[in-house]
């Protein structure tokens, strides 16, 4: 259903350890807002709801709700370095426009509902 790279993966694992929490997952999500219609959420949580799909990849154990996993398929994050830090990178295959922060998008089917203007 997704993919996280082994440097996303690694990062991950890093700021779940610096929680010190052992029951703590990812959990990864999408709300109607942002700029072009939904945006994503990614954090952590201890909590499973009856609609999650859980999925484990190389030690991370990560969770999707239910509403979300149509907008996930194949979803893919990375994790980069560069000179001004690093960052978790999404690339989204369902996404059939974004806007500039990226963090932000809307499919070829659902439009979500956008953000005011000035809000990504």
């Amino acid at each position: 259903m997704i993919n996280i790279s082994e440097t996303a993966n690694e990062k991950i694992k890093e700021m779940l350890e610096a929680e010190e929490s052992p029951e703590l997952f990812l959990r990864i999500g999408v709300k109607e807002g942002g700029c072009s219609g939904f945006s994503y959420g990614m954090g952590f949580d201890d909590e499973l709801n009856d609609t999650d799909k859980t999925m484990e990849f190389s030690g991370l154990k990560v969770v999707v709700d239910g509403d979300s996993v149509k907008y996930l398929n194949g979803l893919e994050i990375d994790y980069k370095e560069s000179a001004m830090g690093g960052g978790f990178t999404i690339n989204n295959p369902n996404a059939s426009a974004t806007c500039g922060c990226g963090s932000s998008f809307r499919t070829a089917t659902d439009a979500g509902k956008p953000a005011e203007a000035g809000e990504c």
